[in-house]
């Protein structure tokens, strides 16, 4: 039935959920907006605009689907055009009774019941069925990417808060440095290996490789021990030459709080490679499988690297890699190509690509049923959901962390090394100092 011979209760009943959820929807981002600001946190009010621009990108593609739904399927290709085309799944056999058990499976068949305007031999360029199929992963994709990370950075940011108790300790000693330096010190000698220790003239210390491997191992137990937050902390503190009760540990908070805003965001980047994906999702490739790979070898890569510029920072002050070292010296250098940004990029990629799967899993799994082809090697499938899992776990207790505290190794500080009321301050001077410039 059109609405125009539809019950007019029923229409008013559906068009009051649609309203009555879109509007609590709407209203809980705005009161969550409001208290942002109002608590002045806008680093979280920034991130929470961006992910209201990508539920207006998804509102926008959604529309223009439905929009162009119907023009779109009555483009029309020859048939055997399109058999001679790699798909996801081979052509099913041409017996009118699997073909039925094809539609009957599918849960929504209604859709592909639409007059076909295509002449004989003809089929269109994609079914209205098929183009509804793209919506709704467009819809899980979104979603899916959202939530993930914003389930990753508020673990993250609770692993960090359980440092606190070595900020205070800091705070304990600062009225005498040398006593923290000891400790510092002491700390540092026994993180390192008992090798190490006891060979310090040894190439084990001065080896990179020998020691990238142990790094690479250490990011599977305690990532960040008292040693190296206390010896990061002094070195931070000493090379930009900040007080010695500077709070380290608010300034870590926020700097992560402002980068929330763009790890939670999808790029034209990450959009063109959701197209390349489906381009190359050709069946025989296994391509699902092989890039659930991708987000868990590139975590171990970087987890590695952030260990490793911990352990040459504390080699370097405990003596243990060559001359005593008056003190850490933070430095663009240890980082990939002078960037310790990049460090950023390269997580919200992992962060992308792991939401990425689990959507593709979730949609499939949801629009085509666990007996799809998409579906049929078990151990791919399985292998996917634990790599992803397991993806999230160590960036939020271990990656997230480890680069909260480790990009502070730079040589510049970060712009959330002043508080709010701080930088409102500057700004205003700023405006000022400008309009005095303009009237004089």
């Amino acid at each position: 039935r059109s609405l125009e011979l539809t019950p007019t209760w029923s229409v008013a009943i559906v068009c009051t959920l649609f309203v009555v959820i879109s509007l609590l929807g709407e209203r809980s981002l705005h009161h969550l907006g409001q208290w942002l600001s109002r608590t002045k946190r806008k680093p979280l009010y920034a991130a929470l605009e961006k992910i209201k621009e990508e539920l207006m990108l998804l509102g926008f593609i959604s529309l223009l689907i439905t929009i162009t739904a119907s023009y779109v399927s009555k483009i029309c290709i020859k048939s055997s055009f399109f058999d001679k085309q790699r798909m996801p799944c081979l052509l099913p056999s041409s017996s009118k009774k699997e073909a039925d058990h094809l539609l009957v499976s599918n849960r929504r068949r209604e859709l592909a019941s639409l007059e076909n305007s295509c002449s004989e031999g003809h089929e269109p360029f994609i079914s209205f069925l098929g183009l509804e199929q793209l919506h709704r992963f467009l819809f899980v994709m979104a979603v899916t990417h959202i939530l993930y990370s914003c389930l990753t950075m508020l673990l993250a940011i609770m692993k960090v808060h359980t440092w606190i108790k070595w900020e205070e300790e800091a705070h304990t000693h600062v009225d005498n440095q040398e006593q923290l330096a000891e400790l510092t010190k002491t700390l540092t000698l026994k993180r390192q290996s008992t090798f190490a220790a006891y060979h310090a003239s040894s190439l084990w210390s001065r080896n990179s490789l020998l020691l990238g491997v142990l790094c690479f191992f250490r990011q599977f137990w305690q990532s960040v021990t008292k040693s190296d937050y206390l010896a990061l902390r002094m070195g931070f503190v000493t090379k930009h030459k900040t007080r010695p009760r500077y709070d380290f540990h608010s300034y870590m908070i926020r700097s992560l709080e402002d980068e929330f805003k763009d790890i939670v965001g999808i790029s034209v980047i990450f959009w063109t490679f959701v197209v390349c994906f489906f381009l190359f999702d050709v069946h025989g490739v296994n391509l699902f499988f092989w890039m659930s790979l991708v987000p868990i070898a590139m975590v171990l890569v970087v987890g590695a690297k952030l260990q490793y510029v911990i352990a040459k920072l504390a080699l370097e002050d405990s003596g243990l890699s060559g001359p005593r070292i008056a003190g850490l010296k933070p430095r663009d250098t240890l980082f990939w190509f002078n960037k310790p940004r990049l460090m950023l990029h390269l997580i919200h990629f992992i962060l992308f690509q792991d939401a990425f799967e689990l959507a593709t899993f979730l949609w499939v799994w949801w629009q085509f049923g666990w007996d799809s082809c998409l579906m049929q090697n078990r151990i791919f499938s399985y292998s996917r959901v634990v790599t992803g899992f397991l993806v999230q776990i160590l960036c939020s207790y271990s990656t997230l962390p480890l680069y909260a505290l480790v990009t502070q190794m730079g040589s510049n500080y970060k712009r959330a090394i002043f508080q709010e009321h701080i930088v409102d301050s500057i700004h205003n001077w700023k405006k000022a100092a400008k309009k005095r410039n303009k009237d004089h």
